[in-house]
C-alpha cells in the first residue's frame, strides 16, 4: 500500500515526492528526476520565488496565462465569493446560472460583432476538441456532411489531446499517439526558416497558396475547415508575413472552407488587440479561447462561434449530443468575469496598445538588432521571439540549435529570468501588466543569458 511520506518539506522532499507520483509535460521524466524540478511556492505580481527562496521574473506569464500577474486579490476574492454562493452546478438538465451568463455578456461586448455564442471547456485543447465536432456537426446540419475534413500547419499546436495534437503540426506527437482520419496539414509560414530566396511577401502569398492547393487536392466538397493560430506559439512564436492572412481568407471565403482561429494564446490582450485576429487584420468563423480568459487562476476554455455557424446550430440543428461536467462551471465563470472587467477597467490592453509593447519591442531592437547571435527579432505587443543565427547575412541556423536555445533558457533561470525555448528561437510573453521598469528588467537578464550562449557559440 502506498503511505503518503512524512515530509518536513525540505526542496529534497518535494522533489522525492514529485518523482514518486508525476509525469511532467514535454520532458524526459527519468533526467528530470535526476535533477530535480524547480518548486515554485509564491508568486506576486510579475516574480515567483521558489522553496530555496529564489526570485525569477517570469518572463512567460506561466504559459503566456497570467495576463494580470500574480497574487490579485480581487481575482481571489471572486472565486471565495461564488464558492459561498453556488460552488458548482452543470449547464446540463435544461440549467443555467447567473455567473456563465454575466461572462458571456462581458465576453461578446469585447468580440466583434459577428460572434454571438460559445461553448465553454476546460482549456484549449478541449476548446479544439470541441471544434471537431461542432464545426463537422455544422455542415451536417446545412446539408454537406461529407465535408469533415480539418486542415491545420505543420509546426502548429491546438493542445495535446489526441484530436487537438492531430490538428496541430508536431510530428513528434503524431509518433507517440497516433492522428485521427480527416485531418492533414500544409506548411508553415516561418519565413528565416524556409523563406529562401523569396521576400516576405512571395514567400507569406506561396504559404498561403498551398492551403488552396491542399483543399483542391482534397475536394473543396470535403474539406470543413481550416485551423491555425494567428501567430505560432509554442511553435516558436512566429508571426507570418503580412501577405499571408489576407490571401488565406480569400482562399477560405472562395472554397466555402470555415477559417478557425486558435485564440488560445493570443487573445485577451497579448498584441494590444483584444485578440490576435484583430492585430493580423482577418475575420475567422470560430475562435478557440482559453488561458487569458482567467489569467490563469482557474481552469476555462472556450469556443466562440460566428452567427453564421451558431444560427444553423440552434434554428436547425436540433439536439446537440456534446457536454462537459465543468462547462460554464460558476467558480471558474466569476473569476474570468473580473478578470476581463479589470482587463477592460484599468486599460490593461490600451496599455499594452499604446504604451508597454511598443517599449518592449522598442528595447529589444536597441538591444538586440545587432547582436551577433540573434538574426531575427519577431513581436508585437507582449510577446516576442529572439532567432539565433549562425550566420545572419545567409540566414544560417546552428546545427545543434535546440540545445542553444535549452542552455540559454538555463542560463535564464540562473540570472532570475522566465524566458523560453522553441527551436532555435527564445521566446517571451510577459504579464500585461508589466511596468517599463519591470521590461527593463526582462531584456537585461535575457541579453545576460544570450550573451552567455553566444560565448559557448563561439559568437562572442
Amino acid at each position: 500500500m502506498n503511505v503518503p511520506a512524512q515530509l518536513n518539506r525540505l526542496t529534497e522532499d518535494y522533489q522525492t515526492s514529485d518523482a514518486a507520483h508525476h509525469i511532467h509535460a514535454f520532458v524526459d521524466q527519468k533526467a528530470l528526476n535526476a535533477e530535480g524540478p524547480r518548486v515554485m511556492v509564491r508568486g506576486e505580481g510579475l516574480y515567483l520565488w521558489d522553496s530555496e527562496g529564489k526570485r525569477y521574473l517570469d518572463g512567460m506569464s506561466g504559459l503566456w496565462c497570467t495576463q494580470l500577474g500574480y497574487g490579485r486579490r480581487d481575482l481571489t476574492a471572486a472565486a471565495a465569493a461564488q464558492m459561498d454562493q453556488l460552488a458548482y452546478y452543470n449547464m446540463f438538465f435544461h440549467t443555467t446560472h447567473p455567473a456563465v451568463i454575466e461572462l458571456s455578456e462581458l465576453l461578446f461586448s469585447l468580440l466583434p460583432a459577428h460572434y454571438s455564442h460559445v461553448i465553454y471547456t476546460n482549456s484549449g485543447s478541449e476548446a479544439n476538441e470541441v471544434l471537431i465536432r461542432t464545426v463537422r456537426r455544422y455542415w451536417q446540419v446545412v446539408g454537406q456532411p461529407q465535408k469533415k475534413i480539418m486542415i491545420g500547419r505543420w509546426n502548429g499546436y491546438h493542445g495535446s489531446t489526441l484530436a487537438a495534437s492531430a490538428l496541430g503540426g508536431m510530428k513528434f506527437m503524431h509518433e507517440m499517439g497516433g492522428l485521427i482520419p480527416d485531418v492533414a496539414h500544409i506548411d508553415e509560414p516561418y519565413w528565416y526558416a524556409h523563406g529562401g530566396e523569396l521576400t516576405p511577401a512571395e514567400f507569406g502569398r506561396r504559404c498561403a497558396l498551398q492551403l488552396e492547393e491542399k483543399i483542391l487536392e482534397l475536394g473543396a466538397e470535403n474539406v470543413a475547415g481550416f485551423i491555425a493560430e494567428p501567430f505560432q506559439g509554442a511553435g516558436g512564436m512566429i508571426f507570418p508575413p503580412e501577405s499571408y492572412w489576407p490571401e488565406i481568407q480569400r482562399i477560405c471565403r472562395q472554397y466555402d472552407v470555415l477559417l478557425c482561429a486558435d485564440e488560445v494564446i493570443g487573445g485577451f490582450g497579448r498584441t494590444g488587440e483584444w485578440f490576435a485576429h484583430q492585430h493580423f487584420g482577418f475575420e475567422p468563423d470560430t475562435l478557440s479561447i482559453a488561458k487569458g480568459l482567467t489569467s490563469g487562476y482557474l481552469p476555462m476554455g472556450g469556443l466562440v462561434l460566428s452567427k453564421r455557424v451558431a444560427d444553423a446550430l440552434v434554428e436547425r440543428g436540433g439536439v446537440f449530443a456534446h457536454g462537459l461536467t465543468y462547462s460554464g462551471h460558476p467558480v471558474a465563470a466569476a473569476v474570468a468575469l473580473a478578470n476581463l472587467k479589470a482587463l477592460r477597467d484599468e486599460g490593461i490592453v490600451r496599455q499594452v496598445k499604446d504604451d508597454t509593447g511598443p517599449y518592449l519591442q522598442k528595447i529589444l531592437q536597441e538591444v538586440f538588432g545587432n547582436h551577433p547571435m540573434i538574426g531575427e527579432i519577431q513581436g508585437t505587443g507582449l510577446l516576442a521571439a529572439l532567432q539565433f543565427a549562425e550566420d545572419k547575412a545567409t540566414r544560417k541556423r546552428f546545427e545543434h540549435e535546440n540545445d542553444l536555445a535549452w542552455q540559454c533558457r538555463t542560463f535564464g533561470f540562473e540570472e532570475g529570468v522566465i524566458i523560453r525555448s522553441t527551436l532555435g528561437r527564445m521566446i517571451m510573453a510577459p504579464a500585461l501588466v508589466a511596468t517599463r521598469a519591470e521590461l527593463d528588467e526582462l531584456v537585461e537578464k535575457t541579453r545576460i543569458a544570450v550573451d552567455r550562449t553566444a560565448r559557448i557559440a563561439g559568437k562572442l
